[in-house]
């Protein structure tokens, strides 16, 4: 069963020791990043900072481990690309939640707005000011109405005002500008505190005309259950812990950012809209939810991988059907590094699958193909591989004039991305086919060792 809420995922993960309360005074802005990126590095469990400066409890770190993540989708490993790609199939769309919905509990309009009584962290020391990084951003296309929710950062500026950065490729940059475009202000609701799941469906990348609370419903495996905004005509999940209801001026503009974004690099300031809070609702006695970014592994990275894993296999397996695992790293963004795992099955398969990788929308610059026995999770492995099986003059091949990603230093951003191109290498780390190679020297039956001391 799919979970309810944002609590009831907060008591499974205190069940698996995967959520600790901290009740000690904590820094938003000192205490909160520095454990937060040691819980990402460790793998280890989120927080709830109950003592944080301001009224509210902050929960962050949901996104910092593969295992939440597991357990987010109530699944193994060894199932999670299947249920992923089975949700993705089989789409369900809402419902409407019936009687008083919970984030509707406390409405707060006009002078009782106030964002700034919020614990919103500044993640790191020369970001532009206090982001709002966890929130899910509800809009619509003007023209159809079909619903779009994404992940956007949000800079905080006034107790009722904060500016934001969308690209003008992603939906809800698309649904700006149609609206600028007819004349209409453009509108939108800020999510935070949900069932997990519903984060995760963010990172599905899907056509313009697709409903997402449908893709959502559908990796749930039950319908997300709405309810209609006050202000704005959007509708938002009813058991959210927070919603934020606003309205982008686009005729005021201010600079917005720096951040430390999933790069692990500042994104320069630049001139943005800003937008108006017309209403906080929120439950009584309402979670906050706090994200870090920056340079690898934050959670923003744990976050994007099993749908863009799940997605990229399967474009794969159609295509090379040996294809058994793939990791898109969390130490290249999500985006830069790929490892994918395959029996090659001709000479030159593995080069292929490579190209194939590359001409895929995640726009890789390292793509590393192994055999089955390396675990393509583990990076000691993959560089065992790519010492011991490749010989670089043969195995390794640089292909220019690639589709550029977002946000890479390493190239020149000015002008649209469009524009934008980089090149990509290719490591074929498998061995030759049909050539004798020498034996892999290893403990048989050690993986399944029971040896309790070491539990220890």
């Amino acid at each position: 069963m799919p979970y309810q809420d944002f609590r009831q995922f907060l008591d499974v993960l205190r069940q698996h020791g995967e959520l600790v309360d901290v009740d000690r005074p904590v820094d938003l802005d000192d205490d909160v990043p520095k454990a937060l990126k040691q819980t990402c590095v460790r793998e280890g469990p989120a927080f709830n900072f109950t003592s944080n400066g301001t009224d509210y409890p902050l929960v962050a770190g949901l996104y910092a481990s593969r295992s939440k993540a597991l357990l987010a989708f109530e699944a193994t490993e060894e199932t999670i690309f299947e249920k992923v790609l089975s949700g993705l199939d089989h789409p369900i769309a809402p419902t409407t939640f019936s009687g008083e919905a919970p984030c509707h509990e406390v409405v707060l309009t006009g002078d009782a707005i106030d964002i700034t009584r919020f614990p919103v962290p500044i993640y790191s020391p020369k970001d532009g000011g206090r982001f709002i990084t966890a929130a899910i951003v509800v809009s619509k296309d003007p023209e159809t109405g079909v619903p779009d929710i994404g992940h956007y950062r949000f800079q905080v500026l006034e107790k009722d005002r904060f500016t934001f950065f969308a690209q003008v490729f992603h939906r809800f940059g698309k649904n700006i500008a149609k609206c600028e475009r007819l004349g209409v202000v453009p509108k939108g609701a800020l999510v935070i505190g949900v069932d997990p799941v519903l984060a995760y469906a963010c990172q599905v990348q899907c056509s313009d005309t697709t409903n997402d609370w449908d893709v959502a419903g559908g990796l749930r495996g039950a319908p997300v259950e709405l309810v209609r905004c006050k202000t704005v005509d959007l509708e938002v999940p009813a058991t959210a812990e927070v919603v934020i209801e606003f309205e982008v001026d686009l005729a005021r503009k201010v600079l917005e950012g720096p951040l430390g974004e999933y790069t692990g690099y500042y994104t320069p300031a630049s001139e943005k809209p800003t937008a108006r809070i017309t209403a906080i609702t929120h439950r009584r006695k309402p979670y906050f939810q706090g994200l870090l970014t920056g340079k690898p592994v934050t959670e923003n990275h744990i976050l994007k991988q099993i749908p863009f894993e799940a997605s990229f296999w399967r474009t794969l397996k159609q295509q090379f059907p040996t294809v058994g695992s793939v990791a898109i790293r969390a130490s290249g963004g999500v985006q830069f590094y790929v490892v994918i795992s395959m029996q090659p099955r001709f000479a030159g398969e593995a080069r292929q699958a490579i190209l194939a990788a590359m001409a895929t929308n995640v726009r890789p610059k390292w793509v590393v193909v192994v055999e089955p026995d390396v675990d393509v999770h583990n990076p000691s492995e993959v560089e065992w591989a790519m010492s011991f099986r490749v010989r670089p003059d043969r195995d390794v091949f640089v292909v220019e004039h690639t589709p550029a990603a977002p946000l890479d230093p390493s190239i020149d951003n000015s002008g649209p991305l469009a524009t934008h191109t980089s090149s990509a290498v290719g490591i074929d780390a498998t061995r030759p086919v049909g050539e004798p190679f020498a034996e892999v020297a290893d403990v048989p039956g050690w993986r399944d060792y029971s040896m309790p001391e070491l539990k220890k």
